[in-house]
Order: structure tokens, then C-alpha cells, then sequence
């Protein structure tokens, strides 16, 4: 168990949502039933420069907390290293709360952490078909994070901005109407909510837009840029917790 948080005390749940799914990160490894890895390099659509691995070096559990860790070093021709992980094929979800607890990394140009989800039926259908929900990104200022939706011609960008710097609850209600990433700041807590009709809404399977959730992150790429003089390795993404919860869910 762990003696100590890492990342301030947790945000009480507020009704009327019910936990439906969460991962705490309390054992020594990442549960199977939960977590896939992504692995390989190339770009990622991205132009990104790392190789995502399922190396210790690259991503574990400790004290309670998922690291995941971007590294500066050559690995099977590549110059970075780091992790990204994903709930497809093992946990998706048609709507509801999302929420988790992080630590983004200290920040320095080139550097790309994420929480977001896409489409289930991304296989079939493919990107920007399946839908794209941007729960959180930040590229190298830890103040400042934006939360987005993609879909076919369509993309809502904001931002939202604390002063308690890296310290981080970031949530998106996810609902019938949701519309867009609308970020609202209170309390230190980054706030991604909507509720206004959605283009997503066209795409979906059987009725409902089927969502899975990613964490990653990546070095370089077209939107934050490339690593400089000035980036410094390595960088740490912190996870203490993710849940999902749903409305009416349980009585």
C-alpha cells in the first residue's frame, strides 16, 4: 500500500457518478486485463522521434504511482525511448467520467504527455472516423494544458492554465452532447467538460460512441517540436490513479 501520496490528496467523487473501472497502480506491475503496449517507432503519425518500448527503464510501478519515463538514449536505431499504453481490446467504455490523477514532467521544448482516447472501432473505420477525444495534452510548459476533439472536419481546440504548475486532476465529462473540449480552472484542478451536441455522436458503434483510453509520452513531433540544448532527460509522466465512472451506473 502506499504510505505516502505523491501528487496531493484524491478529489471526493461527487453524485450522482459510480465507479465503474479504475486502476490505482497498486501492484508491481501493470494489470493485463487493463493495459496494452503500444510498441515501435516511426512517427506515430506525428513525425515523433521516441521508440515506445515496455522496457522498466521506459515505464513501471513504484510506490503506487505509473512512471512513465521519456529517455535520451540510443535504442534499436533510435535517439529517444518511452512508453504508451492503451485499453483497446481489454476495457471501453460509451460515456460517462473520466478522470485521473498526474504529475506531468518538468516541461523543456520537445516534450509531449497525453491522456485521450479514440474510437474502438478504429481498425475498421480508422482515424479521424473513429473519433478522437484529447483529455489532456501538454507541450513542454507544465502550467498549460489543452483538452481537444477530432473527428472527420472537425477540431476544437482549448486550454486551460494553473498556477500550481505540474500538480494535476484531469477529468472530461463524457456524455450524449458532448461537443468539444471546454477547459475550466478551479482549485488547481484542470476541468475538461461540455455539454452542446457533437459531430462524434455520428460515428459510433451500435448507437454509441465506444471509447478507449491512451497515456503516453512522446518526444518531438509537429505540434510541440523537437527536442533543443535546452531539454533536458529524462522526463517523467506520474499517474497515481485512473477511473472511469457512469452516471446511474449502480443505485
Amino acid at each position: 500500500m502506499r504510505t505516502t501520496p505523491v501528487i496531493g490528496e484524491p478529489t471526493p467523487t461527487p453524485s450522482p457518478w459510480t465507479l465503474v473501472w479504475s486502476d490505482e497502480f497498486e501492484s508491481e506491475t501493470l494489470h493485463p486485463q487493463n493495459w496494452l503496449f503500444d510498441k515501435g517507432a516511426g512517427g506515430w503519425g506525428n513525425n515523433e522521434l521516441q521508440y515506445y518500448s515496455n522496457r522498466p527503464e521506459n515505464i513501471r510501478i513504484e510506490d503506487g504511482v505509473l512512471i512513465i519515463e521519456a529517455r535520451n538514449e540510443e535504442y534499436t536505431a533510435w535517439e529517444y525511448t518511452s512508453a504508451r499504453i492503451k485499453t483497446h481490446y481489454l476495457q471501453s467504455w460509451t460515456y460517462g467520467r473520466i478522470e485521473a490523477r498526474m504529475k506531468l514532467p518538468v516541461g523543456g521544448k520537445g516534450i509531449w504527455p497525453a491522456f485521450w482516447m479514440l474510437g474502438d472501432n478504429i481498425a475498421t473505420v480508422r482515424w479521424p472516423n473513429c473519433g478522437e477525444i484529447d483529455i489532456m495534452e501538454n507541450i513542454g510548459n507544465p502550467t498549460v494544458v489543452y483538452g481537444s476533439v477530432h473527428g472527420p472536419g472537425y477540431s476544437v481546440e482549448m486550454r486551460s492554465q494553473s498556477p500550481l504548475s505540474v500538480q494535476w486532476i484531469c477529468r472530461l465529462i463524457f456524455t450524449s452532447t458532448l461537443s468539444n473540449g471546454r477547459p475550466t480552472r478551479s482549485a488547481g484542478t484542470s476541468m475538461i467538460n461540455s455539454t452542446t451536441p457533437c459531430v462524434m455522436n455520428r460515428y459510433r458503434v451500435n448507437g454509441c460512441l465506444i471509447i478507449r483510453l491512451i497515456l503516453n509520452l512522446a518526444v518531438g513531433g509537429n505540434w510541440p517540436g523537437y527536442p533543443d540544448e535546452t531539454t533536458v532527460f529524462p522526463q517523467q509522466l506520474l499517474v497515481d490513479y485512473v477511473r472511469v465512472y457512469q452516471a446511474g451506473a449502480a443505485s
